[in-house]
């Protein structure tokens, strides 16, 4: 036979024999009893897992919607009871934005500037007109002169022209918080006389109210730019120049850009340019773990602005306009404040139900179970509204982008029609339609398509529009040596300091709102000299603190209103030794989503025998086999040594894998009031649940077990699920506040690529101390290595100082350790692994191994 015949033949019987063994049946899968085989690889679990979260958050996104009505109660029949009826919700809105602070009061506004040259030196040949004297800001527009002093440059005046004055202005808002800008001040016209008074006329009384416009700019721009002292945006620059024409006072404050922000050294510059932090993100970061927020602070300078021209008269008119993210600061303060009379909001209005996908620095928890924009603007009448609609800019960072989609109709009351922003008009239309027949016939709600109709009537005071004639000339700047970038560095950092102070202040107001309202007792008294002190009963702060980890559960890590599916359990087996079997457990946990872990039963199980369960759970980017067989030194395989000293163990998958994809659903989960363990409390849940029905497990001794993201979960799980009789938290206990949010540790959450870890107002409510007082009274352990680069053992030993007080002043001080080793970011297993065999009643002498 030829050599190539025979080869072919050899080939074809190779065929025949792989088809028969493939035509076989595949050997039977092993499974737990009572339960069904996994269908899918194990490789492929964390996806499916990661999937199917990002499935089920998205569904409850779009039931957010249609349960929005029920948070509110219109009450149409009169402008009296409409307010009273929108109260809770705009109060609950400026919550939500961070509007919470009382400002300063009065307000002043000040003028500011260089000294050029000496008071007393005569004016330079050329110099205008009317920057010399003392200026006195009597009022929103009025600008009092006295000329009695020798000529002197103002520093103060930043461009004058025919029609208005400029001056760099700057007014107090919160605290060490202030906010500067340019004020422009209409000068005196044949039809407006007396709108600038000089000398002793300073103080009187204007024949009109005064009318005050707050212009606030995009990010990026500059109040210079709006004016027309620097280049800008035409359209907007004759809008401003529109406004001071025909007598209104406009104010222009400085907002923080979305420029990078790369620290304050060269160490910074490397790590933040990794994270790719914004400046309006790192306030956002910091600012959100305080119950504060970027665009809070910022609406709160806009308030503070109305309260200077609302001091001044009672009846000023009061305005606020804004284009990009102006548009949304000038359309949340119109909404946060009724004396503001009128509103334009530019380049922002549409759909909200994506917020999840905007830049992170608009990140607002909880905003679309309560709020659209549409809904935002029901708190309006029976004010004005006005809506431009005219394309607004791009924005585009890597954790969020957006992209105004303006309508190409002109849009009037009832209208229909199919553009992008249908979806919020079809709602909002209706509704102004029916609130200006039943509260205000000239309530004035419009939306434009051109930059001419918005700027021909753009506040809805004047009856016949404004005058068109005006000068859209750029004039220079007369401040020699004026720095945008000066002031916005300025800008910045008091916001940052302010919200560093309350960082500082925030341990004082978590006792006050926690632990002395659950015990009064607790409450330091005078000096002591008493050798011993009595312990309390525990039984009141146990009953109190009930309400805080409902608060806990559903204000601080977010709920769902959704209940467990049936579990259905899946298993099989992937792993065994001489002394534990491993299985691999699948449970549903919604009908999107699953609960997915792996279960280790050592050998010598006896039928009925009753053991203890620890769930041992990885840190980010881990998997449920990284505990058991992995070989990581982090884990030290502590789930399989566990196993081997009797216990059975447990290592559920947790999603923080895969980087910005769990970011990602962290976000969409904020939108509507959740967090990453909205998703992780009910799949324990639902693994505890099913444990207890297991034939060996003793449901009166399960215990928990993390390290790093696994112990973070240890401090967020437990207080919540009171099933787990003991916990353990390694490689995570922190000053947790000043972790996330604190700019003076570099290795917090600040400069880090983590940008899911901020929790809306955690920092004033539960940080670890707190978090542990909701574990009280079951054993708590935890486990901190020296070389721990997550804190700095001062920290940790600090706030774990407040955790063994609590303990110890109710008597029961053994219930708690602190382990402090000779290693890093790792399980040690040696004081911890007592820990458990002492409080899960587990003796030593039982277990098959020493340690």
């Amino acid at each position: 036979m030829k050599p190539v015949l025979s080869r072919l033949l050899v080939a074809i019987s190779s065929l025949g024999m792989l088809v028969e063994v493939s035509a076989q049946a595949p050997a039977k899968l092993e499974t737990l009893p009572g339960t069904a085989p996994i269908a899918w690889p194990e490789a492929d679990l964390s996806e499916r897992l990661m999937e199917g979260a990002h499935t089920f958050v998205e569904r409850k996104l779009a039931e957010a919607r249609e349960k929005r009505p029920a948070r509110w109660a219109y009450d149409f029949t009169s402008p009296e009871a409409f307010e009273t009826s929108v109260a809770p919700n705009r109060e609950r809105f400026r919550r939500m934005i961070g509007v919470v602070d009382d400002r300063v009061s009065p307000v002043t506004m000040e003028s500011f500037g260089e000294m050029t040259r000496l008071l007393g030196a005569s004016r330079p040949q050329g110099e205008p007109a009317g920057t010399s004297g003392n200026l006195l800001l009597n009022g929103p527009g009025i600008i009092g002169l006295d000329d009695s002093e020798p000529a002197a440059p103002d520093p103060g005046v930043a461009a004058e022209s025919g029609t208005f004055r400029a001056w760099q202005v700057r007014w107090p808002v919160l605290r060490e918080v202030w906010s500067e800008g340019l004020l422009l001040e209409p000068l005196p016209r044949a039809d407006r006389p007396g709108r600038v008074l000089l000398g002793n006329e300073a103080n009187a009384l204007l024949a009109d109210k005064p009318r005050v416009v707050i212009v606030v700019p995009d990010a990026g721009e500059t109040p210079e730019q709006l004016a027309g002292l620097a280049e800008g945006d035409p359209g907007r620059r004759e809008f401003v120049r529109r406004l001071v024409a025909n007598g209104f006072t406009v104010i222009l404050p400085a907002i923080i850009d979305r420029e990078p922000y790369l620290g304050e050294n060269a160490d910074d510059e490397a790590r933040l340019k990794n994270a790719a932090i914004t400046h309006r993100e790192w306030i956002y970061r910091q600012a959100v773990q305080m119950g504060r927020h970027g665009i809070g602070y910022e609406v709160q300078k806009v308030l503070a602005a109305v309260d200077w021209a609302k001091g001044l008269d009672p009846d000023a008119t009061v305005g606020v306009a804004g284009w990009g993210e102006g548009g949304l600061l000038a359309f949340y303060a119109g909404a946060c404040d009724p004396r503001i009379g009128a509103t334009l909001v530019g380049g922002y209005f549409q759909s909200r139900e994506k917020i999840w996908a905007e830049p992170i620095d608009r990140n607002l928890f909880g905003f679309l179970n309560e709020f659209g924009d549409a809904e935002i603007s029901s708190l309006f009448p029976p004010r004005a509204l006005l809506i431009d609609e005219t394309p607004g800019g791009e924005v585009k960072t890597p954790k969020g982008e957006f992209a105004h989609q303006p309508d190409l109709e002109f849009w009037r009351f009832g209208t229909r029609d199919s553009s992008p922003l249908s979806g919020e008009k079809s709602w909002t239309f209706p509704f102004a339609h029916r609130a200006s027949a039943l509260l205000s016939p000239s309530l004035s709600w419009r939306f434009f398509d051109q930059p001419e109709a918005a700027t021909a009537n753009p506040m809805g005071f004047l009856q016949n529009g404004l005058s068109a004639n005006v000068d859209l000339a750029i004039f220079p700047d007369l401040r020699p040596h004026f720095s945008a970038a000066d002031r916005q560095d300025r800008l910045f950092h008091q916001l940052d300091a302010d919200v560093q102070q309350l960082i500082r202040d925030a341990d004082a107001v978590r006792d006050e709102w926690f632990l002395y309202q659950a015990e009064p007792m607790l409450r330091p008294g005078g000096c002591s000299t008493e050798k011993v002190h009595p312990t309390l009963d525990p039984a009141n702060f146990i009953a109190n603190a009930k309400a805080y980890r409902e608060r806990f559960a559903r204000d601080a890590m977010g709920t769902f209103d959704e209940p467990l599916a049936p579990p259905n359990p899946r298993t099989r087996k992937v792993a065994e030794t001489d002394r534990w079997t491993a299985w691999d457990v699948v449970l549903d946990v919604a009908p999107e989503f699953f609960a997915w872990g792996t279960l280790v039963l050592p050998k010598d199980l006896k039928p009925g025998e009753k053991r203890p369960v620890v769930v041992c759970q990885h840190g980010r980017n881990g998997l449920p086999r990284d505990t058991i067989d992995g070989g990581k030194s982090a884990y030290n395989d502590f789930a399989a040594r566990l196993a081997e000293r009797g216990f059975i163990t447990f290592a559920p998958h947790h999603l923080y894998r895969g980087e910005d994809r769990y970011r990602w659903l962290d976000r969409k989960a904020n939108a509507i009031g959740g967090t990453l363990f909205s998703f992780l409390i009910p799949s324990h849940r639902q693994i505890l649940d099913w444990l207890k029905t297991q034939p060996n497990v003793d449901p009166a001794r399960l215990a928990f077990y993390g390290l790093s993201y696994g112990g973070e979960s240890a401090m967020r799980i437990p207080p919540v699920l009171e099933d787990y009789a003991v916990v353990i938290c390694s490689g995570d206990f922190n000053q947790w506040t000043r972790k996330v949010a604190a700019t003076d540790f570099p290795n917090g959450f600040m400069r880090s690529i983590e940008w899911e870890m901020p929790y809306w107002n955690l920092g004033n409510t539960f940080d670890y101390s707190e978090m542990a007082a909701l574990i009280f009274p079951r054993p708590f352990m935890v486990e901190r290595g020296h070389h721990d680069r997550v804190s700095v053992d001062a920290w940790v030993a600090h706030e774990y100082a407040k955790v063994r007080w609590l303990y110890a002043q109710f008597g029961l001080a053994d219930r708690t350790e602190i382990e402090f080793f000779q290693g890093g970011h790792s399980i040690h297993g040696q004081g911890s692994f007592a820990f458990l065999h002492r409080w899960l009643d587990w003796p030593l002498e039982k277990s098959q191994s020493s340690p």
